[in-house]
């Protein structure tokens, strides 16, 4: 299954010049969503890990579903201050301001392997933060599954260059 053309492409949102991807158009076919959950399942074969992690909001939509599949506890790394517990938090650049971060820090164990899953990498920033976190709490990258990745942006690129490995499921232009 072409998983790409269940991407709506929409211009100029959330500002102009950005092209944005949108999931919600490949989530709302059931069996589209069903192939990707499927793929992404597969690619997490290549990775050994004990946990799953995702970055709000977007990536929890798969990683909750592939952690229920493969039996694997979900922990989630949230914006500032929306966990209600203890946390570690790692702030970082994003193209248009500053973010931070967060995650339980009960979530990881000492040297407990984290396989991370979003919708879409785009410049990298906000995984490479998600990986400070994960190395922050005593844990370790598995690696990173994508369902997008943006590739003339060089988000997967660089976390390759970091020591990283990724997969992505689809390939679009970031302009």
């Amino acid at each position: 299954m072409d998983l790409k053309k269940f991407i709506r492409s929409i211009p100029d949102y959330p500002k102009k010049g950005i092209l944005f991807r949108d999931i919600t158009t490949l989530i709302k076919e059931e069996k589209a969503f069903e192939e990707t959950i499927d793929q992404i399942v597969e690619r997490s074969k290549k990775f050994e890990f004990a946990k799953i992690a995702a970055i709000e909001s977007r990536g929890f939509v798969f990683a909750s579903a592939v952690s229920y599949i493969l039996k694997k506890p979900f922990i989630m790394l949230r914006k500032k201050n929306k966990l209600p517990a203890e946390t570690h938090s790692v702030d970082f650049e994003l193209e248009y301001g500053k973010a931070t971060i967060e995650v339980h820090k009960d979530s990881i164990n000492q040297g407990e392997a984290v396989l991370i899953i979003d919708d879409l990498i785009a410049t990298g920033g906000t995984a490479e933060a998600a990986a400070k976190l994960i190395n922050f709490s005593r844990g370790s990258v598995a690696g990173f599954i994508f369902v997008i990745n943006l590739f003339d942006l060089k988000g997967s690129d660089k976390l390759i260059n970091l020591g990283y490995k990724v997969e992505n499921l689809i390939n679009f232009p970031g302009h």
